[in-house]
């Protein structure tokens, strides 16, 4: 297997050394680290590495990653230097205005967030925006008549079978069907989910979740509480101020709320946080035995934890955005002394 990344690292060595554009540089990155990339396909299949050269596999992939990720890096310098000599050197009036282009910031949380769960070893799915409702609730332990629809306000799209997904959880109900009979499962699924809400400064109907879900033998509490200490750490700091509270949700037992201090006013109060100092930032807890037996996993054995965090709430903290609207707007415009 080494040998086939030294031949991966070779190929795209010569390929990285050829290219003269950021476009074909974009197009190349993409090839191999995106979403359906080469290196996110060979990060999935390492489960299929015998155990005995798991380890010593994944420590050279991501040494393999880092080295092309290293070499586009350096290329795409000499790119724009050659580009910045070319417009210097230009005698005319006529000239290339600079790039302003730029990730839109939930994109930006979205990546850092999927870089760290690729570190610990997760995969990254995705899935359909049109969901039916026995994935969307019911394999999720919320009956027909559990007061849970109510408070997620659905938007049905042929009632009362299709409806647009409530939460990223749709996602984890899928999954558990799928891989039910490939344990354990590390995963994590970022997507927009829909509600019937009345849009304000700190709700929309249109809004982002970015879901993480494992099952394995012996999970517990302390291992869902880790991760999530991580994840605010790593786009926080280590100074970040959070506090877990039981909460109820149906698809989890015992169920917990992370709540994170108001960014914007640091706990004292504001209309933002709602005057609360703190600012709900997900749901999460162990999975619900009927939740993993709806899937065909014995929950005697396998245990896991899931949770669903406002993908759009942890943007507007990192970025200091105080209204979500901003998120969704179409204010592009820009100063020309920030270019």
């Amino acid at each position: 297997m080494n040998q086939n990344l030294e031949t991966i690292k070779n190929q795209y060595q010569e390929k990285i050394s050829n290219l003269k554009t950021d476009k074909d540089l974009e197009s190349l990155r993409i090839e191999l680290f995106g979403r359906n990339g080469l290196f996110n396909d060979l990060f999935t299949k390492l489960k299929e590495i015998p155990v005995d050269e798991r380890r010593a596999y994944g420590q050279e992939l991501n040494v393999t990653k880092n080295e092309l990720e290293r070499l586009i890096a350096i290329q795409s310098q000499k790119v724009q230097k050659i580009e910045n000599k070319k417009i210097k050197n230009l005698k005319s009036d006529i000239y290339e205005l600079p790039k302003i282009g730029h990730l839109h910031p939930i994109t930006q949380t979205e990546r850092q967030l999927n870089e760290v769960f690729r570190k610990l070893g997760f995969s990254v799915y995705n899935s359909p925006e049109i969901v039916t409702d026995e994935f969307n609730f019911e394999r999720l332990n919320v009956p027909q008549n559990h007061p849970a629809r109510d408070m997620q306000d659905s938007i049905y799209i042929k009632e009362p079978e299709y409806l647009l997904r409530t939460q990223t959880s749709t996602i984890e109900s899928y999954l558990l069907k799928a891989k039910s009979q490939d344990l354990p499962i590390r995963a994590a699924f970022p997507g927009s989910v829909f509600r019937n809400e009345k849009v304000n400064r700190s709700n929309h109907f249109v809004f982002h979740q970015y879901q993480a879900v494992v099952v394995d033998k012996n999970i517990t509490m302390k291992d869902l509480i880790g991760t999530m200490d991580l994840m605010f750490k790593t786009l926080y700091g280590p100074d970040v101020v959070v506090r877990y509270r039981c909460k109820y949700y149906p698809e989890v037992e015992p169920g917990v709320g992370p709540d994170m201090q108001c960014f914007s006013c640091h706990g004292k109060g504001c209309p933002l946080c709602k005057y609360a100092g703190w600012i709900e930032m997900g749901g999460s807890g162990m999975i619900h035995p009927k939740v993993l037996e709806a899937a065909s996993i014995d929950s005697k054995v396998w245990s896991g934890f899931a949770f669903g965090m406002g993908l759009d709430r942890w943007t507007m903290a990192q970025k200091n955005i105080k209204d979500i609207r901003t998120l969704m707007g179409g204010n592009l415009a820009y100063k020309p002394n920030e270019l």
